[in-house]
């Protein structure tokens, strides 16, 4: 092999190396985000490490600075739930608001809050489970201790209850077992299967007037 053919060589090789050290460096700093439940994302272990959080927006915890949207996030399939705060800056879709599901990846900074580079919506389902729910009976017992924290909670459409949106109260919920009435308020929009005595599932929050403010409504699976 000739000088000037080793002196190719050599510079090919050179480029090589250092296509291969960018992708590896983008790779490594885009790398698959560790999926986190928002309990184990309050917990404080994971801090600086990209992390994927899925869950649903408190009611009215959202507030917009500049470019900065910071709101919070909880999980439905919880009782009673943990919070985590989030603060992202980037372009928003028109689908976020109180009780969508949003799916944050980012790093948790030294507060506790997950700094989101990403930030992906979801439109709520027609049909929730309702293993995890509180019945409006169960719900009720937990007195001062639920007050303004989203819960989960199932039970069935009393008939003759519905009202049009924007109504001091949108419908009743009953307990099937115990006969326990919850007035459930709600301005957004019902599926048209949602008629007199069917099986809910609500997420939303108790006020100190024990009237549950819904951000989601459900039909039970």
């Amino acid at each position: 092999m000739n000088t000037r053919a080793r002196r190719r060589l050599v510079v090919a090789t050179g480029l090589i190396v250092i296509i291969v050290i960018v992708v590896l460096a983008i790779v490594g700093s885009s790398g698959a985000a560790r999926v986190l439940s928002v309990a184990e994302a309050a917990q404080g272990s994971y801090q600086n490490q990209r992390v994927q959080v899925s869950g649903n927006v408190v009611e009215n915890s959202f507030t917009t600075t500049g470019t900065v949207l910071t709101f919070t996030l909880y999980d439905p399939t919880e009782k009673v739930s943990t919070r985590l705060s989030v603060s992202y800056a980037g372009a928003v879709s028109a689908t976020f608001g109180n009780g969508i599901e949003a799916i944050c990846t980012g790093k948790i900074d030294a507060d506790g809050v997950l700094q989101a580079s990403e930030l992906v919506t979801k439109c709520p389902s027609k049909y929730e489970n309702a293993t995890s729910a509180l019945s409006v009976q169960a719900l009720l017992n937990y007195g001062d201790s639920v007050i303004n924290k989203p819960v989960r909670v199932a039970g069935a459409m009393k008939a003759g209850s519905l009202r049009p949106a924007g109504q001091d109260a949108r419908f009743v919920l009953v307990d099937p077992q115990e006969s326990t009435e919850l007035i459930v308020v709600f301005d957004g929009a019902l599926f048209d299967e949602i008629q007199d005595n069917c099986a809910l599932v609500l997420t939303g929050t108790l006020d100190s007037d024990l009237r549950f403010n819904a951000t989601v409504v459900a039909l039970e699976e």
